[in-house]
Protein backbone atom coordinates (compact mmCIF):
# COMPACT_ATOMS: atom_id res chain seq x y z
CA UNK A 1 0.00 0.00 0.00
CA UNK A 2 1.63 3.19 -1.27
CA UNK A 3 0.59 5.95 1.65
CA UNK A 4 0.41 10.06 0.56
CA UNK A 5 0.46 12.88 2.83
CA UNK A 6 0.68 15.39 0.38
CA UNK A 7 -1.84 16.68 -2.00
CA UNK A 8 0.86 16.96 -5.35
CA UNK A 9 2.37 13.56 -4.76
CA UNK A 10 -0.94 11.74 -4.38
CA UNK A 11 -2.36 13.93 -7.67
CA UNK A 12 1.08 12.67 -9.36
CA UNK A 13 0.69 9.30 -8.50
CA UNK A 14 -2.93 8.92 -9.72
CA UNK A 15 -2.33 10.86 -13.14
CA UNK A 16 0.38 8.30 -14.33
CA UNK A 17 -2.32 5.81 -13.21
CA UNK A 18 -5.10 7.44 -15.01
CA UNK A 19 -3.05 7.76 -18.21
CA UNK A 20 -2.49 3.58 -17.99
CA UNK A 21 -6.71 3.63 -18.18
CA UNK A 22 -6.58 2.43 -14.44
CA UNK A 23 -9.98 3.13 -12.81
CA UNK A 24 -10.26 4.47 -9.05
CA UNK A 25 -12.69 3.63 -5.82
CA UNK A 26 -12.30 6.21 -3.87
CA UNK A 27 -13.78 5.78 0.40
CA UNK A 28 -13.24 9.01 2.24
CA UNK A 29 -13.35 8.40 6.11
CA UNK A 30 -12.16 10.03 9.49
CA UNK A 31 -10.24 6.94 10.37
CA UNK A 32 -10.96 4.43 13.39
CA UNK A 33 -11.88 2.16 10.92
CA UNK A 34 -14.25 -0.42 11.40
CA UNK A 35 -15.83 -3.28 9.11
CA UNK A 36 -18.20 -0.98 7.52
CA UNK A 37 -15.09 1.28 6.37
CA UNK A 38 -13.61 -2.33 5.15
CA UNK A 39 -16.90 -3.49 3.20
CA UNK A 40 -16.91 -0.14 1.03
CA UNK A 41 -13.02 -0.68 0.48
CA UNK A 42 -14.03 -4.28 -0.69
CA UNK A 43 -16.61 -3.04 -2.99
CA UNK A 44 -13.84 -0.10 -4.36
CA UNK A 45 -11.31 -2.78 -4.74
CA UNK A 46 -13.68 -5.44 -7.02
CA UNK A 47 -15.00 -2.79 -9.13
CA UNK A 48 -12.03 -1.07 -9.43
CA UNK A 49 -7.97 -1.10 -10.46
CA UNK A 50 -7.44 1.19 -7.53
CA UNK A 51 -8.94 1.67 -4.19
CA UNK A 52 -8.37 4.53 -2.77
CA UNK A 53 -8.88 5.49 0.89
CA UNK A 54 -8.43 9.06 2.60
CA UNK A 55 -8.11 9.05 6.75
CA UNK A 56 -8.50 12.77 7.74
CA UNK A 57 -10.56 14.27 10.86
CA UNK A 58 -12.27 17.36 9.37
CA UNK A 59 -12.37 20.33 11.95
CA UNK A 60 -14.97 22.04 9.79
CA UNK A 61 -17.38 19.64 9.83
CA UNK A 62 -17.39 19.54 14.18
CA UNK A 63 -19.71 22.16 15.50
CA UNK A 64 -18.48 20.74 19.21
CA UNK A 65 -14.83 21.10 19.77
CA UNK A 66 -14.30 18.81 22.96
CA UNK A 67 -16.23 16.14 20.46
CA UNK A 68 -13.55 16.54 17.80
CA UNK A 69 -10.73 16.36 20.26
CA UNK A 70 -12.20 13.28 21.51
CA UNK A 71 -12.39 11.63 18.54
CA UNK A 72 -10.94 8.34 18.35
CA UNK A 73 -7.58 8.57 15.98
CA UNK A 74 -5.91 5.20 15.62
CA UNK A 75 -3.76 5.39 12.64
CA UNK A 76 -1.46 2.15 13.23
CA UNK A 77 -4.93 -0.06 13.51
CA UNK A 78 -5.89 1.60 10.40
CA UNK A 79 -2.93 1.41 8.66
CA UNK A 80 -3.12 -2.62 9.46
CA UNK A 81 -7.10 -2.64 8.62
CA UNK A 82 -5.93 -1.37 4.89
CA UNK A 83 -3.16 -3.56 4.31
CA UNK A 84 -5.50 -6.26 5.49
CA UNK A 85 -7.83 -5.50 2.91
CA UNK A 86 -5.19 -4.86 0.07
CA UNK A 87 -5.86 -0.86 -0.06
CA UNK A 88 -3.99 0.77 -2.79
CA UNK A 89 -3.50 4.03 -1.48
CA UNK A 90 -4.24 5.40 1.72
CA UNK A 91 -4.23 9.66 1.83
CA UNK A 92 -3.26 11.05 5.48
CA UNK A 93 -2.76 14.74 4.92
CA UNK A 94 -2.90 17.21 7.74
CA UNK A 95 -5.20 19.96 8.18
CA UNK A 96 -2.85 22.48 7.12
CA UNK A 97 -2.24 20.40 3.87
CA UNK A 98 -6.18 20.46 3.10
CA UNK A 99 -6.78 23.81 4.78
CA UNK A 100 -3.32 26.11 4.63
CA UNK A 101 -3.46 28.51 7.46
CA UNK A 102 -7.61 28.82 6.36
CA UNK A 103 -9.55 26.84 8.21
CA UNK A 104 -12.93 27.72 7.76
CA UNK A 105 -15.50 25.88 5.43
CA UNK A 106 -17.46 26.96 2.10
CA UNK A 107 -21.09 27.99 1.65
CA UNK A 108 -23.53 25.50 0.13
CA UNK A 109 -26.51 25.68 -0.82
CA UNK A 110 -28.27 21.97 -0.97
CA UNK A 111 -31.49 22.74 -1.56
CA UNK A 112 -32.86 22.24 1.34
CA UNK A 113 -31.60 19.05 2.53
CA UNK A 114 -28.93 20.50 4.77
CA UNK A 115 -31.48 22.17 7.14
CA UNK A 116 -33.23 18.87 7.83
CA UNK A 117 -32.33 16.43 10.86
CA UNK A 118 -28.39 16.76 11.61
CA UNK A 119 -29.18 20.30 10.26
CA UNK A 120 -31.02 21.00 12.63
CA UNK A 121 -28.82 20.00 15.45
CA UNK A 122 -25.21 20.75 14.39
CA UNK A 123 -24.90 24.31 12.94
CA UNK A 124 -22.82 24.56 9.82
CA UNK A 125 -22.18 20.96 9.85
CA UNK A 126 -22.82 19.85 6.58
CA UNK A 127 -20.81 22.97 4.83
CA UNK A 128 -17.79 21.67 6.25
CA UNK A 129 -18.77 17.70 4.83
CA UNK A 130 -19.22 19.61 1.52
CA UNK A 131 -15.97 21.53 1.81
CA UNK A 132 -13.86 18.37 2.62
CA UNK A 133 -15.86 16.23 0.07
CA UNK A 134 -15.53 18.43 -2.29
CA UNK A 135 -11.60 19.17 -1.65
CA UNK A 136 -11.06 15.55 -1.99
CA UNK A 137 -13.03 14.37 -5.36
CA UNK A 138 -10.93 17.30 -6.67
CA UNK A 139 -7.58 15.75 -5.28
CA UNK A 140 -8.43 12.09 -6.17
CA UNK A 141 -10.74 12.40 -9.20
CA UNK A 142 -12.13 9.02 -8.97
CA UNK A 143 -14.43 7.23 -10.87
CA UNK A 144 -16.44 6.21 -8.26
CA UNK A 145 -17.15 6.81 -4.10
CA UNK A 146 -18.50 5.12 -2.10
CA UNK A 147 -20.01 6.08 1.45
CA UNK A 148 -22.53 3.96 3.96
CA UNK A 149 -25.81 4.47 4.74
CA UNK A 150 -25.80 4.69 8.59
CA UNK A 151 -25.20 8.79 7.29
CA UNK A 152 -28.01 8.67 5.05
CA UNK A 153 -28.61 12.48 4.92
CA UNK A 154 -24.92 13.03 4.22
CA UNK A 155 -25.21 10.69 1.57
CA UNK A 156 -28.23 12.34 -0.32
CA UNK A 157 -26.35 15.54 0.67
CA UNK A 158 -23.19 14.65 -1.08
CA UNK A 159 -25.28 13.22 -4.62
CA UNK A 160 -26.68 16.97 -4.64
CA UNK A 161 -23.13 18.44 -4.35
CA UNK A 162 -21.89 15.93 -7.39
CA UNK A 163 -25.08 17.04 -9.33
CA UNK A 164 -25.13 20.85 -8.77
CA UNK A 165 -21.50 21.28 -9.28
CA UNK A 166 -21.24 18.91 -11.92
CA UNK A 167 -18.20 16.58 -10.64
CA UNK A 168 -17.60 13.70 -12.63
CA UNK A 169 -17.78 11.17 -10.37
CA UNK A 170 -20.57 8.17 -9.31
CA UNK A 171 -21.66 8.33 -5.52
CA UNK A 172 -22.60 4.92 -4.51
CA UNK A 173 -24.12 4.55 -1.41
CA UNK A 174 -23.86 1.31 0.86
CA UNK A 175 -25.25 -0.90 3.60
CA UNK A 176 -24.85 0.04 6.83
CA UNK A 177 -22.94 -2.52 8.89
CA UNK A 178 -24.14 -3.71 12.36
CA UNK A 179 -22.81 -5.85 15.23
CA UNK A 180 -23.79 -8.85 16.39
CA UNK A 181 -26.58 -7.07 18.44
CA UNK A 182 -27.75 -4.45 16.12
CA UNK A 183 -25.60 -1.46 16.65
CA UNK A 184 -24.68 0.37 14.10
CA UNK A 185 -21.12 0.29 13.45
CA UNK A 186 -19.46 4.22 13.94
CA UNK A 187 -16.01 5.16 15.24
CA UNK A 188 -17.63 6.57 17.68
CA UNK A 189 -18.82 3.09 19.16
CA UNK A 190 -14.94 2.84 20.65
CA UNK A 191 -15.50 5.56 23.15
CA UNK A 192 -18.58 4.15 24.82
CA UNK A 193 -18.53 2.78 28.54
CA UNK A 194 -19.61 -0.67 29.36
CA UNK A 195 -22.59 0.42 30.52
CA UNK A 196 -23.62 2.21 27.45
CA UNK A 197 -22.46 0.09 24.99
CA UNK A 198 -24.63 -3.01 26.50
CA UNK A 199 -27.60 0.01 26.39
CA UNK A 200 -27.49 0.76 22.76
CA UNK A 201 -28.56 -1.82 20.80
CA UNK A 202 -32.45 -0.70 22.03
CA UNK A 203 -31.78 2.16 19.68
CA UNK A 204 -31.88 -0.52 16.83
CA UNK A 205 -34.40 -2.50 18.17
CA UNK A 206 -36.44 0.57 18.48
CA UNK A 207 -36.32 1.29 15.01
CA UNK A 208 -37.21 -2.61 13.72
CA UNK A 209 -40.11 -2.21 16.44
CA UNK A 210 -41.10 1.27 14.38
CA UNK A 211 -40.91 -0.12 10.97
CA UNK A 212 -43.50 -2.95 11.44
CA UNK A 213 -45.91 -0.36 13.12
CA UNK A 214 -45.43 1.92 10.24
CA UNK A 215 -48.17 -0.13 8.19
CA UNK A 216 -50.77 0.78 11.11
CA UNK A 217 -49.60 3.98 12.54
CA UNK A 218 -49.46 7.73 11.11
CA UNK A 219 -45.93 9.81 11.12
CA UNK A 220 -46.85 11.53 14.10
CA UNK A 221 -48.07 8.53 16.30
CA UNK A 222 -44.99 6.87 15.39
CA UNK A 223 -42.99 9.60 16.52
CA UNK A 224 -44.93 9.97 19.21
CA UNK A 225 -44.93 5.85 20.40
CA UNK A 226 -40.69 6.13 19.42
CA UNK A 227 -40.28 9.46 22.38
CA UNK A 228 -42.46 7.66 24.83
CA UNK A 229 -39.96 4.62 24.82
CA UNK A 230 -36.93 7.20 25.20
CA UNK A 231 -38.09 8.47 28.15
CA UNK A 232 -38.73 4.80 29.63
CA UNK A 233 -35.07 4.03 29.21
CA UNK A 234 -32.73 5.18 32.40
CA UNK A 235 -30.04 6.06 30.21
CA UNK A 236 -30.48 6.90 26.44
CA UNK A 237 -31.66 10.08 25.88
CA UNK A 238 -33.17 11.19 22.32
CA UNK A 239 -32.08 13.59 20.26
CA UNK A 240 -34.76 13.15 17.89
CA UNK A 241 -36.93 10.87 15.95
CA UNK A 242 -38.21 11.63 12.50
CA UNK A 243 -39.96 9.73 9.46
CA UNK A 244 -38.89 11.41 6.47
CA UNK A 245 -39.11 11.27 2.66
CA UNK A 246 -35.91 9.58 1.19
CA UNK A 247 -35.63 11.40 -1.79
CA UNK A 248 -36.04 15.53 0.02
CA UNK A 249 -35.92 14.31 3.66
CA UNK A 250 -38.85 16.53 4.59
CA UNK A 251 -40.54 15.51 7.43
CA UNK A 252 -43.85 13.63 6.64
CA UNK A 253 -46.81 14.45 8.37
CA UNK A 254 -48.94 11.67 6.22
CA UNK A 255 -47.82 8.49 3.96
CA UNK A 256 -48.45 9.16 0.23
CA UNK A 257 -48.30 6.31 -2.12
CA UNK A 258 -45.10 5.82 -4.50
CA UNK A 259 -42.56 7.92 -1.58
CA UNK A 260 -40.08 6.19 0.17
CA UNK A 261 -39.54 6.63 3.51
CA UNK A 262 -37.16 6.34 6.01
CA UNK A 263 -36.54 7.00 9.81
CA UNK A 264 -34.00 9.03 11.09
CA UNK A 265 -32.90 8.70 15.03
CA UNK A 266 -30.40 10.51 17.31
CA UNK A 267 -29.69 9.50 20.69
CA UNK A 268 -27.19 10.17 23.32
CA UNK A 269 -25.46 7.44 25.36
CA UNK A 270 -24.15 10.03 27.90
CA UNK A 271 -22.10 12.45 25.83
CA UNK A 272 -21.35 10.11 22.84
CA UNK A 273 -23.95 10.85 20.16
CA UNK A 274 -25.17 8.06 18.30
CA UNK A 275 -27.55 8.43 15.05
CA UNK A 276 -29.07 5.37 12.67
CA UNK A 277 -31.57 4.93 10.35
CA UNK A 278 -34.06 2.73 8.77
CA UNK A 279 -36.02 2.70 5.32
CA UNK A 280 -39.99 1.99 6.14
CA UNK A 281 -41.50 0.04 3.44
CA UNK A 282 -39.24 -1.86 0.96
Amino acid sequence: MKIFTRKSELKEFLSTQKKDEKSIGFVPTMGALHQGHLSLIKRAKKKHDLAVVSVFVNPTQFDNKEDLAKYPKTYDNDVALLESVNCDVLFFPSVEEIYAENVVSEKFDFDGLEHQMEGKFRDGHFDGVGTIVKTLFEIVEPNTAYFGKKDFQQLQIIKKLVEKYELPVIVKGRPIFREEDGLAMSSRNTRLTKEYREAAPFIYKTLKKAKKKFGSKSPEELTKWVEKQFKKHPLLELEYFTIADEKTLQTATKKEANTKYRAFIAVFAGDIRLIDNIRLKD
